[in-house]
């Protein structure tokens, strides 16, 4: 491998590169973000290539991964056609689960030429699902890897390949299934914690980001932060419902504040505002613009509470939790998926009760979706209405927080260091240069 190279080559497939847009989804970010961070982090000296379809002009890929700074790095636009100069690299990586096609590439230039590397973001999209199917249909071998953002994931990746590995090795008459397996470490995404304490900071702290969205010292503010989406991330009921039970419950003033964005705010905000003047008449809600980084900063800065009442199959990992423990806020948030692998219940935050739908009926709705009786929102979404959240545990939670600021400020530490020392990029990084070697070798 030359000098000249790091040992991984990022592929982005699109001609424009890695820019989010609007409305950005979650996993969109995190790609940009890990893509920056192996770039200011990767202890491997050499330029970082992007590959793509060979229209990506260089100054834009620059300006997109260092917006407003000077690359710390060579940044590298490359054609993906290029299979030696991923070969010389060692390793791509793909944003996605994405990389069967990617492994039949491969086969021109030899199975053992170079790995490859997917970022598993969810496993609910039937898409996502196919993808990873196809590893143990296509060339993919024991030197890829597909990352878990958190140990459901690896759990759920384990058990697909195993029954599907099974139903192959059944099918071909063979005893036990000996197709390869890519392999799946459990590498968490990761956030900029000093660029977050940066952002407080420069929003005048706690008394001047509260001075400026007109908070009174006296009051609790809650804060949620992410898509506005109640068929795609949570319902916001049992959040308004748990927000006015624990003002009533500890006597405080209580402010609750969704900084987000609607994927359809034409319609779906008057919901959003109608639910919380039926189920939170007595606290005051807001919507704010969590597209503006001016505002989410204020935010972070003057926040209380950080509150997440995900029920969507989707979150297996969930960033806005660890970003609230970077800011030191403490979280109340449901017991789900991968928000198990990043605040710890009791220590950072407090984990609510959350309960999926008996099988019979959670069988149920995913035939219906398989069968093309609801389409894939509808799917999710129906879960989502039948998942429980213990709202009188997350009422208690907040009013445990709203009524003891000693209890706020030692968890809120607690999940500030935690944010340092597990979900910093550089320690995010280091893990991926180790992942890297281990799959050369």
């Amino acid at each position: 491998m030359s000098e000249t190279l790091t040992p991984v080559s990022i592929y982005v497939g699109s001609s424009t590169g890695v820019s989010v847009g609007a409305n950005p989804f979650g996993k969109d970010i995190a790609n940009v973000g890990l893509f920056k961070a192996i770039a200011k982090y990767s202890a491997h000296p050499g330029q970082l290539n992007f590959l793509n379809l060979g229209t990506l002009d260089q100054a834009t890929l620059s300006s997109q991964i260092f917006p407003g700074e000077t690359p710390c790095r060579n940044l590298g636009s490359v054609s993906i056609f290029n299979q030696d100069l991923i070969a010389e690299s060692g390793c791509l990586l793909r944003g996605s689960a994405d990389i069967a096609d990617l492994a039949w590439k491969r086969r021109g230039k030899g199975d053992r030429s170079y790995s490859i590397a997917g970022l598993v973001h969810t496993l609910a999209p039937p898409a996502i699902r196919q993808y990873i199917s196809h590893c143990l249909t296509s060339p993919i071998q024991p030197w890829d890897a597909l990352i878990c953002t958190s140990l459901s994931v690896k759990q759920g990746l384990e058990q697909m390949f195993g029954e599907l590995g099974q139903f192959i090795a059944d099918r071909a008459g063979a005893t036990a299934p000996v197709l390869p397996m890519p392999h799946l470490p459990v590498i968490p995404l990761g956030v900029d914690v000093p660029a977050i304490e940066g952002r407080i900071k420069s929003a005048g702290g706690r008394d001047g980001a509260r001075a400026g969205l007109g908070i009174a010292e006296d009051e609790i503010l809650v804060l949620w932060l992410g898509r506005l989406s109640f068929y795609e991330k949570a319902r916001p009921t049992p959040m308004f419902q748990a927000v006015e039970s624990a003002a009533n419950k500890s006597g405080k003033r209580i402010r609750f504040v969704m900084a987000g964005w609607f994927p359809n705010a034409g319609v779906d905000r008057p919901l959003y505002e109608e639910a919380a003047r039926v189920h939170a008449p007595s606290v005051r809600v807001e919507f704010a613009d969590g597209n503006n980084s001016d505002v989410v900063s204020r935010y972070w800065a003057g926040s209380d509470i950080f509150l997440s009442l995900v029920d969507n199959i989707q979150e297996t990992f969930g960033i806005t939790p660890v970003e609230a423990m970077a800011a030191g806020i403490p979280v109340v948030l449901s017991d789900w998926d991968g928000y198990r692998s990043t605040v710890r219940d009791g220590v950072d935050g407090i984990h609510i009760p959350t309960m999926l739908p008996p099988a019979g009926d959670g069988n149920l709705m995913a035939e219906r979706n398989v069968l093309g009786l609801d389409n894939y929102l509808q799917y999710v979404s129906n879960v989502g209405q039948h998942t429980a959240v213990n709202v009188d545990a997350a009422a208690a939670a907040i009013s445990a927080l709203a009524s003891d600021p000693e209890l706020r400020a030692r968890m809120g530490h607690a999940g500030q260091v935690r944010a340092r020392e597990r979900f910093d990029w550089p320690v995010i990084v280091s893990e991926l240069d180790f992942l890297w070697d281990d799959l050369a070798e």
